[in-house]
């Protein structure tokens, strides 16, 4: 295998399970070595959300990341500061001091995400990172990711998801019969498939909508609360099912309407920056 990670390059790993994507991203943050090659230049500060995040643990969320940070060379004043403010960013449910044996899977992601973060790293290294979250966290993953690449980092990501790699990376490399090779026409070689955004709010009635993994459903390439709402973007060919999932969840439509190329405008976003 051939791979390079360049400075505010976001590339998805992609293959079948078992492939390998999990051992290869254990390789470039270095907790595993390889049977022959080398990783050269791999940066100083890494961060790193593995595939499982153990959270059994009687200690707050709070004290784990404060920790954490003064392992990695913060004073134990700038990992509670610095933690903390992840966390609110995140929203975790249960506030900064819930007991990680306590948070759902989701939540437990977010600490996850957070002790990755808490040094800003030149390289982030996150597998299935997505799993789990709730839309207001996806929404914020994506921030980070932009944020990072837009000072010069990097981030290699897994997720079986397609509309999570058309949507969040800038490149593929794909493992096949333990072969790593470049994905060509990834991120605007062509025309890119018609969007549609959907607008969906509690209906009016009072009765509560059951909640949808959003990522989950064929064609949705993003999904952010706003305010009550949730806006999704899907691809045009697979509307007409994630509006009838919607429905058959309780979600009423405020809207739909033709959606901007996200690519287009996450690439100016980070130009902008």
């Amino acid at each position: 295998m051939d791979m390079e990670i360049a400075a505010g390059d976001v590339l998805a790993l992609v293959g079948n399970n078992g492939s390998g994507k999990s051992t290869l991203l254990r390789i470039l943050v270095g907790l595993t070595e390889p049977t022959s090659g080398t990783v050269s230049v791999r940066p100083r500060h890494i961060g790193y959300v593995p595939d499982r995040f153990t959270a059994h643990d009687r200690v707050s969320a709070i004290s784990y990341l404060t920790h954490m940070g003064r392992i990695r060379g913060l004073s134990g004043s700038a990992a509670r500061a610095r933690g903390g403010r992840l966390l609110d960013r995140l929203s975790l449910v249960g506030g900064r001091h819930a007991p990680l044996r306590t948070l759902s899977k989701g939540n437990a992601q977010k600490v996850a995400l957070a002790q990755a973060l808490l040094v800003e790293p030149d390289l982030l290294v996150l597998d299935e990172p997505w799993s789990g979250l709730d839309a207001s966290a996806h929404g914020v993953l994506a921030e980070f990711i932009d944020e990072l690449a837009a000072r010069g980092g990097a981030v290699v990501f897994t997720d079986h998801r397609e509309a999570i790699t058309e949507t969040h990376a800038t490149g593929a490399y794909a493992i096949t019969d333990g072969r790593v090779t470049r994905r060509s026409g990834q991120h605007g070689s062509g025309a890119s498939a018609p969007v549609v955004e959907l607008v969906l709010t509690a209906p009016a009635n009072g009765v509560l909508p059951a909640e949808v993994d959003w990522y989950g459903l064929d064609g949705v390439t993003d999904a952010a609360r706003r305010g009550e709402s949730i806006v999704l973007r899907v691809a045009r060919d697979h509307s007409d099912a994630v509006l009838l999932t919607a429905l058959q969840h309780r979600w009423s439509v405020d809207g739909v309407a033709r959606a901007a190329d996200t690519r287009e405008s996450r690439g100016s976003r980070r130009a902008a920056l």
